[in-house]
C-alpha cells in the first residue's frame, strides 16, 4: 500500500510541475538502469585508453624501435633470410641444428665485425641483395653501397665434393679490398655422399 501511495506521490509531482522537477530521494529503474549503463561505457572508455597507451608505448619503446631502426640489425636479420632461402627446403629440412647454430651465427658474427671496419657515415648507404643464385649458383647475397652501387662483401656458398667422403657446403665471403679474389672461410657443413638437390629446390 505504501508503494502505491509513493508512486501516486510521484505521479501527482511531476503532473504539476510538467516534469521539471523529481524530488530527492526518488530514482526510479530507468534512472538507475542509466547509470549503470554510464559506468559500462566508462568502463569500456578506460579500457580502451589503457589499451591505446599499451600499444604506444609498445609501438614506441626506444629499445625495440633503435634496434629495429639499426642498419646492421636489419641487414643480419635479412641476411639469415636470404641464407635459408638459397639453400631451399628441400636442404634446409634435412639440415641439422649445427646449421643453425654454427653457420648463420658465423654469417652474422662476419657480417657485423666487416661492417665495424667501415666509415659510420656508410652505414645508412648499405644494403642488401635479394636474389640468390638458384641450380648450382654460388651466391648467396651480396653487401653493397647503394649510393654508388658497388659491392663491398660477397656471401657465397660451393659444393664441395670430396672423394670417400661425400658433399660438403662450404659458406665464405670475398671483399672488394682485394677485388673480390680472396676467399675468407665462414664454416662447412657436410651433407651426405649422395649429391645434394639444387640451391633453392
Amino acid at each position: 500500500m505504501k508503494l502505491l501511495m509513493r508512486k501516486i506521490a510521484v505521479m501527482m509531482v511531476a503532473i504539476m510541475t510538467f516534469g521539471f522537477y523529481v524530488p530527492p530521494g526518488l530514482h526510479t529503474d530507468v534512472e538507475a538502469e542509466d547509470n549503470k549503463n554510464e559506468l559500462s561505457h566508462s568502463d569500456v572508455n578506460t579500457e580502451t585508453e589503457t589499451a591505446s597507451v599499451l600499444e604506444v608505448l609498445e609501438v614506441h619503446d626506444p629499445e625495440v624501435t633503435a634496434r629495429e631502426e639499426d642498419p646492421l640489425f636489419l641487414l643480419t636479420d635479412q641476411a639469415k633470410e636470404q641464407t635459408l632461402m638459397k639453400l631451399g627446403p628441400r636442404i634446409t629440412s634435412q639440415l641439422d641444428e649445427n646449421f643453425m647454430d654454427t653457420i648463420l651465427l658465423n654469417i652474422e658474427d662476419t657480417l657485423e665485425s666487416l661492417i665495424a671496419e667501415m666509415p659510420e657515415e656508410e652505414y645508412a648507404y648499405l644494403n642488401i641483395t635479394e636474389s640468390p643464385a638458384d641450380g648450382f649458383g654460388e651466391k648467396i647475397f651480396h653487401i653493397y653501397n647503394a649510393r654508388t652501387n658497388e659491392d663491398l662483401i660477397r656471401f657465397h656458398v660451393r659444393r664441395d665434393h670430396r672423394p670417400w667422403e661425400g658433399y660438403w657446403f662450404n659458406f665464405h665471403y670475398h671483399i672488394n679490398d682485394d677485388n673480390f679474389e680472396g676467399h675468407h672461410e665462414i664454416g662447412e657443413i657436410f651433407w651426405d655422399k649422395n649429391m645434394p638437390p639444387k640451391w633453392m629446390a
